[in-house]
């Protein structure tokens, strides 16, 4: 490697389409790119403030690049692919895939087998494929078999052989299955014109067996042959029916590859659909975890490079969400309406059926990963300058203005953490009064936190609307913890979130995993502030009624009560309980009341 410095490489980077690489002090590759211009691309590299933090360490790894020019950008594309392919680099999303898929062939022979394999041997054989499941395989194989009756053994059927009548026909003639070409009953001619229509078949085109079958069909009923033109009937059902399942849009369209791109800030999520007379003849989709927070341009651009190889799709034409740069001879369609848009519309609804799936999958075996993704996804929707792993969540309880109380909660890693909830009683707010109540809760928790140097939320939730969220923002306001903790509000009529100094609020996606994490913690503040506000109302009454006993005043209940914790357990307390707490006189009497 040349030991000339990056920025004299820079200097003389060409204003022309290519692939750029990056390599670090060992030489070891780090990433490969393409552009349209190569010295505004990478320069951008290195004058440019890079959000992203592993983009920021690349960067300082570079100690080298080299740089190879090509006519066009579509060049640029495809041997951007074949380098990522062959080195690999750190930085790079890798688009490979170790499953062996499964393929139709039409072996080369006399009188052509056909069945399924996982292997390409290149000996003349035409294949199908590759198909993303055996199971399709299957599907299209047993309907081929139950209308075209084939051979299944794999003697040598040679013209001299068949002659010297060699082989015998087996049971799989005697049931209709074959029509003993072994044995010369069966002409090679009509053999193959069930093979050429089965080719069709197997690329979705179903118009020349239903037309040559009807025909068939006429002809014997005409002859009388109503038993003979029963079977074809039959047949024709069977194809027709097959049709109708698969025909999803217009059966003009044929021969196109339809792709879609669903992503987070983590993974991006690719559906390839491939089309032929109207139907789906593959669907398939890939999970790319994202390096440097690629653009779903860049992502989607390669992943059809690759998808298209892959599955060795030889369509001429594609959907795509947006415009992208590909090679010339594709031609390139951004559906608005009609079948096109459909079509385009089910590829993306396959992408997120797909995410779906992966997300229920990830939360049992990486629950790490479902984590880090539910904390970036909020980060985003919800405008946070870091992630929130530590939330905490307020919420008032009063019930016909009397005894008002407040509680929090707490969530670490979107999950509750039932041993840091706190309660409160309101102390400084006279009546009914939310903001001063909600005033009063947010600074006394945020003092003591500050006090004990205990470590302070990413995020505070106030359950409530613009009023609620002022109140709390004076408490942060007084403690110089204003912008240092984010803070919104969640109104409960149409789940609006507030923001501080924001008059219109967010809605979020009613689907959004942020929403219901936001929603689980108002819940729960709400479930946790009116179970300890009804306890004390239970406690209160109980109080007053042990206060309405002779002899016990309000210091021996307030005694029991602490003592005992709830009305329940005082009432089942034996009277040798009580009377380590009260006394024996006290207890009997209260001991007596009760029984």
């Amino acid at each position: 490697m040349s030991e000339v410095s990056v920025e004299l490489q820079l200097n003389t980077l060409p204003h022309s389409p290519g692939v750029y690489q990056f390599y670090d002090k060992d030489s070891k590759i780090l990433y490969v790119g393409k552009a349209k211009n190569l010295k505004k691309r990478v320069t951008s590299y290195f004058t440019k403030t890079h959000e992203n933090g592993k983009t920021r360490v690349m960067v300082k790894k570079i100690h080298s690049l080299r740089h190879i020019v090509v006519p066009t950008e579509s060049d640029a594309l495809l041997l951007e692919n074949n380098l990522i392919k062959k080195y690999q680099p750190r930085y790079n999303v890798l688009l490979k895939d170790d499953k062996s898929y499964p393929w139709i062939c039409i072996k080369k022979e006399r009188f052509p087998r056909i069945f399924p394999t996982r292997k390409l041997i290149k000996d003349g054989s035409e294949y199908f494929g590759p198909y993303t499941s055996m199971k399709t395989v299957r599907t299209l194989l047993d309907l081929i078999k139950s209308v075209y009756p084939l051979r299944t053994c794999n003697y040598d059927l040679s013209e001299e052989k068949i002659t010297a009548g060699k082989y015998k026909v087996c049971l799989e003639y005697h049931l209709g299955n074959c029509k003993g070409p072994c044995e010369g009953l069966q002409t090679e001619k009509e053999y193959h014109q069930q093979i050429d229509d089965i080719r069709e078949i197997i690329k979705g085109n179903f118009k020349t067996s239903l037309h040559y079958f009807k025909k068939e069909m006429k002809a014997l009923a005409a002859e009388m042959h109503f038993e003979e033109a029963e079977r074809i009937k039959n047949k024709i059902e069977v194809l027709e029916n097959y049709q109708v399942k698969s025909t999803i849009v217009n059966p003009k369209i044929n021969n196109v590859d339809v792709f879609s791109i669903i992503s987070d800030d983590a993974y991006a999520y690719i559906n390839f659909l491939q089309l032929s007379h109207g139907s789906i003849i593959r669907s398939h989709t890939m999970e790319i975890k994202k390096k440097l927070q690629e653009a779903d341009k860049d992502l989607l651009q390669l992943a059809i490079i690759e998808l298209r190889q892959r599955f060795n799709s030889q369509s001429r034409e594609l959907y795509l969400p947006f415009t992208l740069t590909l090679p010339d001879d594709l031609k390139l369609t951004v559906p608005k309406l009609g079948d096109k848009k459909k079509i385009l519309d089910l590829s993306e609804r396959n992408a997120k059926f797909y995410r779906q799936e992966r997300f229920k999958q990830t939360r049992i075996t990486d629950p790490d990963r479902h984590v880090n993704r539910i904390m970036a996804q909020m980060k985003k929707d919800l405008r946070l300058s870091e992630e929130p792993r530590h939330i905490e969540c307020f919420d008032n309880s009063n019930i016909q203005g009397s005894h008002p109380v407040a509680a929090c909660v707490v969530f670490r890693d979107g999950k509750p953490v039932k041993k840091e909830y706190r309660h409160y009683n309101i102390k400084t707010v006279e009546g009914p009064d939310d903001f001063a109540s909600m005033e009063e809760v947010v600074f006394r928790r945020y003092r003591r936190l500050l006090e004990e140097e205990a470590s302070l939320p990413q995020l505070i939730v106030i359950d409530g609307g613009k009023g609620q969220l002022s109140s709390a923002l004076k408490s942060l306001e007084a403690l110089n913890l204003r912008g240092k903790i984010a803070i919104i509000g969640i109104a409960k009529r149409l789940e609006e979130i507030y923001f501080p100094e924001d008059p219109i609020p967010l809605y979020l996606d009613k689907k959004s995993e942020s929403l219901k994490i936001i929603q689980q913690l108002r819940n729960e503040a709400h479930r946790f502030g009116i179970t300890f506000h009804r306890n004390k109302l239970s406690n209160t009454a109980f109080e007053s009624l042990l206060e309405g006993i002779d002899g016990i005043g309000d210091k021996t209940a307030e005694q029991v009560l602490k003592k005992f914790k709830s009305v329940k357990r005082i009432k089942e307390a034996s009277l040798e309980d009580l009377s380590e707490v009260v006394g024996w006189s006290k207890a009997k009497k209260i001991y007596e009341n009760f029984h």
